[in-house]
């Protein structure tokens, strides 16, 4: 059993749908620091596999793992268009 003390530390991580099912995860935090799952379940397990793994990496190299006192909330708002306006659903436009 491991008995060195750990730190909890939590990241914003981005959930994208992808085009061929499961979703792409990014880390706004640390650019670069991607992973994908099948589910939105194995994308949250390899999110944080991969997110050790990165931050990690930035310890061994001498560099300070950064903390942020605040995250940012993400969060859908309805709104209201008159019903003919045209809409598109191209799953790349953003």
């Amino acid at each position: 059993m491991n008995r060195m003390k750990r730190k909890i530390l939590r990241y914003s991580a981005v959930f994208d749908p992808a085009q061929e099912g499961g979703f792409n995860v990014s880390f706004p935090d640390f650019p670069g620091c991607v992973t994908f799952g099948r589910s939105f379940e194995d994308a949250k397990e390899n999110a944080r596999e991969v997110l050790e793994l990165w931050l990690t990496e930035l310890a061994a190299g001498g560099e300070k793992i950064p903390v942020f006192d605040h995250r940012p909330i993400i969060d859908d708002v309805e709104i209201s268009l008159p019903a003919n306006v045209r809409l598109s659903h191209a799953a790349n436009h953003r």
